[in-house]
């Protein structure tokens, strides 16, 4: 196995969400030099005047020595030891159509997106191997209950970095890890990945029955019946020895289904009390990764066929304009 550095000093980050912002001011705790590649111009040159991204998470302070905006994306690429992928999954195809599979040679590739791509049914991962030629073993996944929000308040956060090459995975967790977040290593590459899916459509299916009324005592046992069906479909889809108590598992599926931050509940609660996908989407103004995940993981349980009757009600209601509140009445009855 290769060897890989312990201290990557060159990052870029591909993004200018809300995510990525949070990314790069944990990164710039340490000492790392940070390219940060954004599509809009505008924004681009707001950081370098003011060093803080006027968009999203505004109030954050952005180190001004060590992190450089660009809106070249080869040019942020180019000399990175590690490339972050901190973009909707949605919007992949279209952010990276400027480089080539050369781009990714020698590099750990990071990717901080929790869904999947739409139409093609494949993990982040899986997608760059397939279009760029990016090895598994150059993979690296952030996981774990961590809003960009308390990011930028300084909350003690918890990070999990899976590789199927540890030791890649324990060099970019310590460059993750600063005074509010620990990070730890893990090999569950692709059980991490779909996990972190996953968790969003049950965060979906938690703002739907809060938005319809539900409350405290049903969406408990909803996240209990949650857990077992992502562990179901685990087991068949990529077998693996692993926790789903941890951090990087429940903790995440937790947070997202519980936190005021989660746009992935909100979405749903908006959806629970009468909205449009559209008319929720465009009042949001942000990306709910579930609502493409749950089409993508629908259709590949077709050919599983695990029982997963909370994904099956979510997919109903987005995708079939089946009434949520029929749907969860129905769904209420197969839960214990």
């Amino acid at each position: 196995m290769k060897e890989v550095s312990k201290t990557p000093t060159s990052v870029a980050v591909i993004g200018g969400g809300s995510w990525a912002t949070a990314i790069i001011r944990i990164l710039s705790e340490n000492e790392v030099k940070i390219r940060w590649w954004l599509r809009n111009r505008k924004d681009a040159q707001h950081i370098r005047k003011f060093h803080s991204n006027p968009r999203y998470l505004s109030g954050v302070v952005l180190h001004p020595k060590r992190v450089k905006p660009f809106t070249r994306l080869p040019e942020a690429v180019k000399g990175s030891e590690v490339i972050i992928l901190a973009v909707p999954a949605a919007f992949i195809t279209e952010a990276l159509a400027e480089l080539k599979p050369e781009d990714f040679v020698g590099k750990t590739v990071v990717s901080a997106i929790k869904g999947m791509i739409p139409g093609e049914n494949l993990l982040v991962t899986d997608w760059l191997e397939k279009n760029y030629g990016v090895s598994q073993d150059q993979f690296c996944v952030i996981a774990g209950p961590c809003h960009a929000e308390e990011v930028a308040l300084e909350k003690q956060s918890y990070l999990t970095i899976a590789s199927p090459d540890i030791q890649r995975a324990t060099a970019f967790a310590d460059l993750m890890n600063c005074r509010f977040v620990s990070t730890h290593p893990l090999t569950d590459l692709y059980g991490v990945e779909y996990c972190a899916v996953m968790k969003n459509i049950i965060a979906l299916a938690c703002g739907i029955c809060h938005g319809i009324g539900y409350g405290d005592n049903f969406q408990a046992v909803l996240v209990s019946n949650a857990m077992q069906e992502i562990k179901r479909f685990l087991d068949v889809i990529y077998p693996y020895y692993r926790d789903l108590m941890g951090s990087a598992y429940l903790g995440d599926l937790l947070v997202t289904s519980y936190s005021q931050f989660s746009r992935n509940r909100t979405f749903g609660s908006m959806i629970g009390r009468g909205y449009s996908v559209k008319s929720a989407q465009m009042e949001m103004n942000m990306v709910a990764e579930g609502y493409y995940a749950v089409k993508s993981i629908y259709e590949i349980n077709r050919q599983f066929e695990v029982n997963m009757p909370i994904m099956n009600a979510v997919y109903a209601i987005l995708y079939e304009r089946s009434s949520p509140t029929v749907e969860i009445e129905i769904l209420k009855n197969l839960l214990r």
